[in-house]
């Protein structure tokens, strides 16, 4: 995960996954990329089959598209680009990652963030940011894959690099598909800041063909304008992007839009939209959304955001987590995002998901499947969390010996809950084996963090008990333990 650079403190690092599959998703089938081919149908599923709740991963920079029968999803991870994939989006957050690229040569082997991927004819393009361990070294590149396939194999395709900016730092890239024709827009130097918005044209996926163009895009902060998204959609093409820093509560996204036969290169022919069109939701404990992506139901009927947030107001770069969640169109015909929803808020699938059959189990018993959850031992409990927990609620113990036992039917469980400066030890067992230590310790106080995810287990009856030890690291102020929310997989 992205931390932030010595060299340039305001600046964000955290690269934002976004660009939009316009031509894989079909928002406007005018809007189509150059010998690029349609994808294959995809096959309509019944109606969506159950809920699910956020986070669907623990990285940040996601990146998300449906396709072929699957989510496929993308995360900045570091050292890697890694992808997970699943029939379900409520089984995204449980599925097991596939590494599809990681790189020997030491120019562009570190730090990589922000991978997204698109599909033209047979082939997936796989875009990112890496560098050599300096920051201000971050290139943009591209991968193809050698198959029909988002998980590949990929090998290595080029450098993404506008003349006019041959070697400078840039972050972020985004395909933009318009009037037949592919352009890259990306986060890097500009007249207007360290990291401003630029597009380029490009000849095909792996080429940049001219100059590229800067915007002076509004942010309501000074920092950055990044990430560059595209929605294609009554006549206009959308470009949303993320302003501020990632590390700031009041990380945000805002919007450009411009008519549809149009040239993007004019900078002037854009019309900056007032205002944020999605931010922080203090009352529901969501801070700083943003670095996002779309994607769009199984069946085509819905539309959909996937971005990170964090659960603290806190200025920090960890507890960035995926979340996920419907937007509409207003009369006007324009995009509403709504507001970001509180983390383990329960939604619908999207329409057409198959169902995932997932539930969660409240600290204090409550279920909405087959698990419970019992005590033993001096813990306490509390609605004092408010927004940073499940329901509001939860338990918690720094008496050696407590425990909290978890019985479920499904064939894996995560636990959620605070992570806390006062947090020590738990010792974690399944069905009474071995006795796996997890430090529930975090240096800032951040709400329904994914603590534990078991391993993968025979679909059946099980339980998971949390013991508290009474230990805790060197940094810890406590030994307490957090119980909140559980959440089980069934498929």
């Amino acid at each position: 995960m992205p931390s932030r650079s010595p060299q340039h403190p305001t600046r964000h690092i955290g690269a934002l996954v976004t660009a939009f599959l316009g031509l894989v998703l079909g928002l406007l089938p005018a809007v189509t990329a150059p010998a690029a081919a349609a994808p294959a149908p995809e096959p309509v599923a019944a109606a969506a089959a159950g809920t699910f709740r956020n986070p669907l991963n623990t990285g940040p920079d996601p990146f998300m598209t449906h396709w072929s029968g699957n989510y496929y999803l993308t995360t900045t991870q570091g050292d890697s680009i890694k992808m997970w994939r699943s029939p379900s989006l409520g089984n995204l957050a449980a599925a097991d990652p596939v590494t599809v690229w990681t790189d020997s040569d030491p120019s562009r082997n570190r730090n990589i963030w922000a991978p997204e991927f698109y599909r033209f004819g047979d082939r997936w393009y796989l875009y990112y940011t890496a560098d050599d361990g300096v920051d201000d070294h971050h290139r943009l590149y591209v991968l193809e894959s050698e198959r029909d396939d988002p998980t590949g194999p990929y090998h290595f395709k080029a450098k993404l690099a506008p003349p006019n900016h041959a070697d400078e730092f840039a972050i972020d890239a985004g395909i933009l598909q318009m009037n037949g024709r592919l352009y890259l827009a990306y986060s890097g130097i500009n007249q207007y800041q360290h990291n401003g918005l630029n597009i380029a044209p490009m000849s095909n996926p792996y080429t940049v063909s001219g100059n590229a163009v800067a915007f002076d895009a509004a942010g309501g902060c000074p920092e950055v304008r990044e990430g560059p998204e595209f929605l294609y959609r009554n006549g206009r093409v959308w470009m949303t992007y993320s302003a501020c820093d990632t590390g700031k509560p009041d990380y945000q996204i805002r919007m450009m839009s411009l008519p549809a036969g149009a040239d993007p290169l004019v900078p002037g022919a854009w019309y900056q939209h007032p205002d944020a069109v999605f931010s922080r939701a203090d009352d529901r404990g969501v801070f700083g959304p943003g670095h996002h992506a779309f994607f769009r139901s199984p069946d085509g009927t819905e539309d959909w955001i996937v971005y990170h947030a964090k659960t603290t107001s806190v200025s920090t770069y960890t507890n960035r987590t995926t979340r996920a969640q419907k937007f509409t169109w207003r009369a006007d015909g324009t995009p509403d995002f709504g507001r970001p929803l509180a983390l383990g808020a329960t939604q619908d699938l999207p329409s057409g998901d198959p169902g995932s059959g997932n539930y969660w189990i409240n600290d204090d018993g409550r279920s909405s499947g087959a698990g419970s959850v019992t005590y033993s031992g001096a813990w306490n409990s509390g609605t004092g969390c408010a927004t940073q927990c499940f329901w509001s609620d939860d338990h918690w113990s720094d008496s050696a010996g407590a425990t909290a036992t978890f019985s479920f039917t499904g064939t894996r469980i995560a636990l959620l809950s605070v992570k806390d400066t006062g947090n020590g030890y738990a010792a974690i067992s399944i069905d009474g084996g071995p006795e796996q230590t997890v430090d529930f310790h975090g240096a800032i106080r951040i709400g329904e963090a994914v603590q534990y995810r078991s391993p993968r287990l025979g679909h059946g009856n099980h339980t998971l008990r949390i013991r508290v030890t009474g230990q805790h690291n060197a940094q810890s102020q406590g030994s307490f333990v957090s119980v909140d929310r559980a959440e089980v997989y069934v498929n």
